[in-house]
């Protein structure tokens, strides 16, 4: 296919995925997870789908605002609501390139019956984060997310797999997290065990399912501290010191939930 003609293909789903409130969208050829791996063969697009080329990543920002409240059920559906869009938009997208002659389908962003499914088997068919990393979004950062310029780790992400020849996004070369541990003092499991050295810690992942295991019985789940903690993004900016006040954050966390009336320090 001529430059040209992919360039026009890249900018149409650009355009489409703008339309449907996607924050941010990356390409990334299926080359990269095998030039710079971070997971067993196993778990390569191009292992589990051979005829595909390119992963396209879209991102949707999580609100500073409603995140700090977390644990709470203002959050939890928030999360819900960015994971149906963010499903909504991938298939949308997959079902255009299809239309245009191009094998495509999209991985959904968590594709888990249970959260007992990870506590049995923290880990996931697909990784997103590494979709991302290597579709120039972001870089990993120390609490295992997905660390952007313009939203810090508040950002979640669907991908979609094809075999459209499409231009692909450089990669960062710049880590984005600034190691500063917040993410760590932040965890109330304290999963995260920094290594000397290196960006991302060792996480303990069987700890942070029982976690969200508990909270999705008491109704307000997902955790998502690391993630309200992390001070990086343009997002924290627009806020200042605080997108939410501390009596504000307890009085969303004491409605709604299992726990309800017993508000949570």
């Amino acid at each position: 296919m001529p430059r040209s003609d992919r360039v026009k293909l890249k900018e149409k789903i650009k355009r489409r995925a703008k339309a449907m409130d996607i924050n941010m969208l990356g390409i990334a050829p299926v080359e990269r997870w095998e030039q710079e791996p971070h997971q067993s063969p196993d778990f390569w697009p191009q292992n589990i789908w051979p005829w595909s080329r390119n992963v396209i990543v879209m991102g949707m920002q999580i609100f500073p605002s409603m995140i700090e409240t977390t644990p709470s059920v203002v959050y939890s559906e928030l999360y819900n609501t960015t994971n149906r869009l963010l499903d909504h938009a991938a298939y949308r997208i997959a079902n255009f390139l299809n239309e245009e002659g191009y094998r495509a389908h999209f991985f959904p962003r968590d594709c888990y019956g249970d959260i007992s499914a990870l506590v049995k088997r923290p880990e996931a068919a697909f990784s997103q984060v590494l979709a991302g990393l290597y579709a120039g979004l972001g870089t990993v950062g120390m609490n295992h997310t997905l660390l952007t310029k313009k939203y810090g780790s508040r950002i979640r992400l669907v991908s979609v797999i094809t075999d459209a020849d499409l231009p692909a996004d450089k990669m960062l070369k710049e880590d984005i997290c600034l190691g500063c541990k917040i993410c760590v003092k932040a965890c109330p499991m304290q999963v995260f065990s920094p290594v000397k050295g290196q960006i991302i810690a060792r996480m303990d992942k069987h700890k942070c399912a029982l976690c969200h295991q508990r909270l999705k019985q008491e109704f307000h789940y997902p955790c998502g501290r690391c993630i309200a903690a992390c001070p990086v993004g343009e997002d924290k900016g627009r806020y200042g010191k605080e997108a939410i006040s501390k009596k504000g954050i307890l009085h969303c966390r004491d409605f709604g939930a299992a726990d309800a009336g017993q508000v949570i320090a």
